[in-house]
C-alpha cells in the first residue's frame, strides 16, 4: 500500500521537488533494497518495481540516478535470485524508452538470458516482455534488426516450453510476437523462421489447445495484414498461402450436425455445432483475403475446394461452400474470371442430402450476390432463381427458407432493372409464401426482401397489392414489440407509397387505428415499438399526404417527447485522460467543447435526431394543415440550434425553414384562426433572431443557414415584412463566417439574387 501511495505522490511531481537531497537519497536507496530483500513476496516487490520505474522516469533526465543502471544489470546475473531477475526485467519493460542508449548491452543481456536454460518460466516471461517493449522503443530500423537474434532465441524458447507441455507461457510469448507484428512486421519477417515455426504451433490440430494455435494463427494474419511491411511473405506469397490455407480449412471443417441447429429460432450459429476452431477459421478466411488478395488466394483455394467437394464426409463440403463465402470480397475480381468453376459449386451443393451443406450453398449464394455482382446476375440469373425457387416451394427446414429469403433479397438488390423485371412474378410469388410462414426468422428475412423489392418497382406493386397485402395484414394483427410486426408495418406503409392513396386509403386507416391503439397504452419513450411507430407514421403521412390530418393529434405528443428527451451526459476536463479507456465504448459518443469533454449515449441522440426530422418532414408534407401544432414545436426546435451535437443542431436549422413556410402558408391562404400578417412577422423574428445569435462552426450547417435564408427570401418575394427581416439576415450572414467558403458564397449569391426581386424596393440585398 505504502508503495501504491508513493505512485500516487509521484505522479503529483509535488512531493518530489519539496524533498531535501538527502531524503531523495534515502528513498532511492530503500527502494532498490527493498527489492533486493528475501523475505519480500514476489507481488510486494513488484509494486515497489513500478514505484521504481515511476520515479526514475521523473529523475533520470533532470537529477539522474547513478545507481539504478549497475542496480539492474547486476540483477540480471545468471547468479541473482530469480526473483530479483523477474523485478530487473519488469523494470527494464516500464523504462525501455530511458535506456535506449544501452541498447547494445541490453543485448547481450536479453540474448543471455533467453538462451540460458537455468532461468524460470516467469523470469523469461519477463525478459519477453522487456525485449518487446525495448524494440518499440528504438528509433532506426538497423537498431531494431541488432534485436533479430534476440527474436529467433525468444522462437526458440516458445517451442521448448510446448514440447514440455507448457503452454500457458508460450501463450503469454505469442501474445508479445502479436503485438511487435502490429507495430514491427518487418523486422519480424526479414526471414521466415518465426513464420514457419508459428506455422508448426498453427498446424498441431490434435496436439496444442485451441488458444495456443489461435494466437499463432493471430500473429500470422497480423503480418500478412501488414503486406508490404512483411517481406518475406510478400516475396513468398503463394507458399506462405499454400501452408496457411488448408490450415484454416481445416478448422472450418470442424462442425458437427447438432440437432438445435435445425429448430433454432434465430439465425444464429453460436453453440450449435460449431467450434471455436470454425469460428476463427472463417474470420482468417476473410482477412486473409482482403489482406493478400485474389491473385495469391484463388488458384490454391479453388484447388482445395475441388479435393473438399470430392470427399464423402458432409463437413468438408461444408467447408470448402463457407470458405468460398468467406474469400469472395477480397478475392472478388479474380473469382469473377472462375465465374463458371465457383457457381457450379454453388449450385450443385444445394442439392446435396445432408441439409447443412445446402444451407451453406445458400448462404454462399447470398455473398457471392453481393461481391461478384453484376456478373453473377447478368450470367447466371435464371440458375439462381431456379435453385432458390425449388428451395422455397421445398418447404425445407427453417434456417434454409430464412437464408433463401435473405439470399434472394441480395441477389436482387444487385440485379439491373431489365433482368429482374420477367422474374419480378415469381419473386413476388416467392415472398408470398415465405411471408405465410410461421417461423419468425423467415417472415423477417421475406419482409425485409419485400422491402427491397417496392423500393426497387414501386410502379409495378399495383397488380400485386391485394396477395401481397393478405399476409401483410394478418402480421399486422400481431402487435407485440418485436421485429416481425415493425417490419410489416413498415413494409405495408412502402407498398402504400409504391401504389397510392387512393389504392392504399382504406389499409392505410387499419394502420393507423392499430398504431393509435398502441398509443393509448402508454409506452415509455425508449420502447422500440413507440420509435417504430412514429417512423412509420411519418411513411403513411407522405402517403395520404392532407388526408393525414386526424391522426396528428395523436402522433404529436409522443413526438415532441422523443424531441424533448435529454441524455444522460457525462462532463469532464479536456485534459482529463482519466475516461480515455472508455474512448472505444460504441454505445457512448464524446463530444469536446472548449475545456469541457460530454459523454452522450448513442442510441439517445440519435432518437432525438429522428425525431426533429420527423417534425421537419410533417411539416414538409402539411404545409399550412401542420400550422395548429407550430406554437408548440417552434419553442421546442428553436433552443436545439443551439445543442452540443451537430446532427442536432444541423435538424433543426432544415425544420426552421419548413416552419417558416407553414406559417406563410397558413396566414396567406387564411387558414390561421386569429393570425395575420403581424403574428407572421414576430414569428419569423424569433426564427430569424435564434439563427442570428448562433455563433456555427460547421461550416456545412452554416450552408444550411444560408441556403434557408436563401429560400425564405425568395418565398417572400413581393411581400411587405422583407424590410423588416433584413437587420436580422445580415448579422446571420455575418456571424455565420462562411465568406471564403465557395459552397456559402453560392449560397449568398442565391441570398442577393432573391432579395433583389424583393417588392421591387432595392437592387438587393448587401449583405
Amino acid at each position: 500500500m505504502c508503495s501504491i501511495l508513493l505512485r500516487k505522490q509521484l505522479l503529483t511531481r509535488d512531493l518530489w521537488r519539496r524533498l531535501s537531497r538527502n531524503t531523495k537519497s534515502t528513498l532511492k536507496h530503500t527502494l532498490l533494497s527493498c527489492i533486493q530483500r528475501d523475505d519480500t513476496p514476489t507481488s510486494i516487490s513488484k509494486a515497489i518495481c513500478y514505484a521504481v520505474s515511476e520515479l526514475a522516469s521523473a529523475v533520470l533526465f533532470v537529477e539522474g540516478w547513478p545507481e539504478l543502471l549497475p542496480f539492474q544489470f547486476q540483477s540480471t546475473s545468471y547468479d541473482a535470485p530469480p526473483k530479483l531477475q523477474e523485478c530487473s526485467f519488469l523494470i527494464f519493460d516500464q523504462l525501455a524508452y530511458f535506456f535506449t542508449p544501452f541498447k547494445k548491452e541490453l543485448h547481450t543481456v536479453f540474448l543471455y538470458c533467453l538462451s540460458s536454460s537455468t532461468r524460470s518460466d516467469e523470469v523469461k516471461i519477463a525478459a519477453f516482455s522487456a525485449v518487446v517493449n525495448f524494440i518499440r522503443c528504438l528509433p532506426y530500423s538497423e537498431d531494431e534488426d541488432r534485436f533479430h537474434d534476440v527474436l529467433i532465441e525468444m522462437m526458440r524458447t516458445v517451442m521448448g516450453e510446448l514440447n514440455k507441455g507448457k503452454e500457458i507461457m508460450a501463450q503469454e510469448a505469442i501474445k508479445l510476437f502479436i503485438e511487435l507484428a502490429g507495430t514491427h512486421p518487418t523486422l519480424l519477417s526479414c526471414n521466415g523462421q518465426i513464420i514457419r515455426a508459428m506455422l508448426q504451433i498453427a498446424e498441431a490440430i490434435d496436439v496444442l489447445e485451441q488458444g495456443t494455435r489461435h494466437l499463432a494463427i493471430e500473429f500470422l494474419i497480423t503480418l500478412a495484414e501488414a503486406r508490404e511491411r512483411a517481406p518475406w511473405i510478400m516475396r513468398r506469397c503463394r507458399e506462405f498461402v499454400g501452408l496457411l490455407f488448408p490450415i484454416l480449412m481445416r478448422m472450418v471443417s470442424n462442425v458437427k450436425d447438432d440437432p438445435s441447429w435445425h429448430t433454432a429460432e434465430t439465425d444464429d450459429d453460436i453453440a450449435l455445432g460449431v467450434s471455436g476452431d470454425y469460428c476463427v477459421g472463417q474470420e482468417c478466411l476473410h482477412r486473409l483475403a482482403i489482406a493478400l488478395g485474389g491473385n495469391n488466394i484463388v488458384p490454391i483455394a479453388l484447388e482445395h475446394f475441388t479435393s473438399h467437394f470430392a470427399a464423402l464426409e458432409w463437413p468438408k463440403h461444408h467447408a470448402a461452400l463457407i470458405a468460398l463465402a468467406q474469400i469472395a470480397e477480397g478475392c472478388s475480381e479474380v473469382m469473377i474470371k472462375d465465374l463458371e468453376q465457383v457457381v457450379a459449386m454453388v449450385l450443385n451443393s444445394l442439392e446435396h442430402p445432408h441439409i447443412r451443406v445446402r444451407w451453406s450453398a445458400i448462404n454462399a449464394v447470398g455473398q457471392l450476390s453481393t461481391y461478384l455482382a453484376p456478373d453473377l446476375q447478368v450470367q447466371y440469373h435464371q440458375q439462381v432463381f431456379s435453385a432458390l425457387n425449388a428451395t422455397i416451394y421445398g418447404l425445407q427446414n427453417r434456417r434454409l427458407l430464412a437464408h433463401a429469403a435473405s439470399a434472394l433479397r441480395k441477389f436482387v438488390e444487385k440485379c439491373a432493372r431489365d433482368i429482374l423485371t420477367p422474374y419480378l412474378d415469381e419473386v413476388v410469388s416467392q415472398l408470398v409464401v415465405l411471408l405465410q410462414s410461421e417461423i419468425r426468422m423467415v417472415q423477417v428475412e421475406a419482409l425485409t426482401a419485400l422491402a427491397s423489392v417496392v423500393v426497387s418497382f414501386p410502379e409495378q406493386f399495383q397488380k400485386y397489392y391485394e396477395v401481397v397485402m393478405i399476409p401483410l395484414r394478418v402480421m399486422l394483427l400481431d402487435a407485440t414489440n418485436n421485429p416481425v410486426w415493425s417490419k410489416s408495418v413498415e413494409c405495408i406503409s412502402l407498398v402504400g407509397m409504391a401504389v397510392g392513396k387512393e389504392k392504399f386509403r382504406d389499409d392505410a386507416k387499419k394502420v393507423m387505428e392499430m398504431l393509435m391503439s398502441l398509443q393509448g397504452s402508454q409506452m415509455e419513450p425508449d420502447d422500440l415499438t413507440t420509435s417504430c411507430m412514429l417512423q412509420i407514421c411519418a411513411d403513411l403521412c407522405k402517403c395520404l399526404g392532407q388526408d393525414f390530418l386526424p391522426y396528428m393529434s395523436a402522433v404529436m405528443p409522443p413526438l415532441l417527447q422523443f424531441v424533448q428527451i435529454k441524455p444522460v451526459e457525462t462532463v469532464t476536463s479536456a485534459n482529463d485522460n482519466c475516461d480515455m479507456d472508455e474512448s472505444d465504448d460504441e454505445s457512448m459518443e464524446t463530444i469536446t467543447r472548449g475545456d469541457k469533454r460530454i459523454r452522450i449515449k448513442t442510441s439517445v441522440l440519435e432518437e432525438k435526431v429522428t425525431a426533429c426530422n420527423l417534425l421537419c418532414c410533417y411539416a414538409d408534407e402539411l404545409k399550412e394543415g401542420f400550422f395548429p401544432w407550430i406554437d408548440q414545436v417552434a419553442p421546442t426546435l428553436v433552443p436545439l440550434i443551439f445543442y452540443i451535437h451537430e446532427k442536432v443542431r444541423k435538424s433543426a436549422v432544415s425544420a426552421m425553414l419548413k416552419l417558416l413556410l407553414t406559417a406563410k402558408l397558413a396566414v396567406d391562404r387564411r387558414q390561421a384562426e386569429g393570425c395575420n400578417e403581424k403574428y407572421l412577422k414576430r414569428f419569423t423574428d424569433y426564427i430569424i433572431r435564434a439563427l442570428k445569435l448562433r455563433k456555427e462552426d460547421d461550416s456545412e450547417i452554416c450552408i444550411n443557414i444560408l441556403d434557408a435564408i436563401k429560400e425564405f427570401i425568395q418565398v417572400w418575394t413581393h411581400t411587405r415584412t422583407h424590410t423588416q427581416t433584413r437587420t436580422g439576415l445580415d448579422a446571420v450572414w455575418i456571424r455565420s463566417g462562411c465568406l471564403q467558403r465557395r459552397k456559402s458564397a453560392d449560397a449568398a449569391k442565391g441570398i442577393v439574387d432573391g432579395g433583389a426581386g424583393l417588392a421591387g424596393a432595392e437592387p438587393g440585398l448587401h449583405l
